[in-house]
């Protein structure tokens, strides 16, 4: 074992999604509609992370992101870059409402690291990097030197996609079997089991997985794990 994938959402961060998702939308509604008059700015991003989601070989999910909305609305999303990017730097850190780490992230993080493993941020890449790093802020994990963390300028896929799980093992310079990924959504995290990846599971729920538990459950397993147990 030389890597792990440990998720955002829900796995290290402790956050009701549904609740944040709306607040999201509402605040990037509120601070960006004024440059796109006319637009129903909510349903076309929508739309644009949806294209995010199907396989775009050769293309970053940012440069699919952009290309989809720019066919549905004519706008390059390059000369409205500093809205957005004033959007994730001044608005987005009001959104956590609540959010903080899981319990046993910071124990499972460092149990890791301390093994000598390669430690991924492995979230969803639909979001850009400041965004993330905002979340893993929120986890209370904002000292933590990851060696990747994935978001979309730099992503060609995104979860529950097999290439998704091979680019981030590239990035720990391990194979995917060499990884375990660590997750809570039994369809876009399991599914790395898919590509030879073994899968701790901290959610809810009788799933196929290799190993379940919490995050304190996690920590103490590792050293076995490292060793080849």
């Amino acid at each position: 074992m030389q890597g792990i994938l440990f998720d955002l959402d829900g796995t290290l961060l402790d956050i009701e999604l549904a609740s944040f998702l709306r607040r999201y939308f509402t605040a990037l509604e509120n601070a960006a509609s004024g440059a796109f008059p006319g637009l129903d700015l909510v349903s076309v991003v929508r739309s644009s992370t949806d294209a995010m989601l199907r396989p775009h070989p050769g293309m970053t999910n940012r440069e699919a992101f952009q290309a989809d909305f720019l066919m549905r609305t004519g706008h390059d999303l390059e000369e409205h870059r500093p809205t957005f990017e004033a959007f994730y730097r001044d608005d987005f850190p009001a959104l956590a409402c609540g959010a903080g780490p899981a319990p046993g992230a910071r124990e499972a993080v460092e149990t890791a690291l301390g093994l000598g493993l390669k430690a991924a941020v492995a979230t969803n890449p639909i979001f850009p990097m400041t965004a993330v790093r905002h979340r893993i802020s929120w986890a209370g994990l904002d000292d933590v030197r990851f060696h990747a963390v994935t978001a979309y300028e730099d992503m060609h896929a995104t979860k529950p996609m097999a290439a998704y799980f091979r680019e981030t093992a590239a990035l720990l310079g391990a194979h995917p079997s060499e990884c375990l990924m660590v997750g809570d959504d039994p369809v876009l995290d399991l599914a790395a089991a898919d590509v030879g990846m073994r899968t701790f599971y901290v959610g809810d729920g009788d799933v196929p997985c290799d190993f379940r538990g919490g995050l304190a459950d996690l920590a103490a397993l590792l050293p076995r794990l490292v060793e080849g147990g």
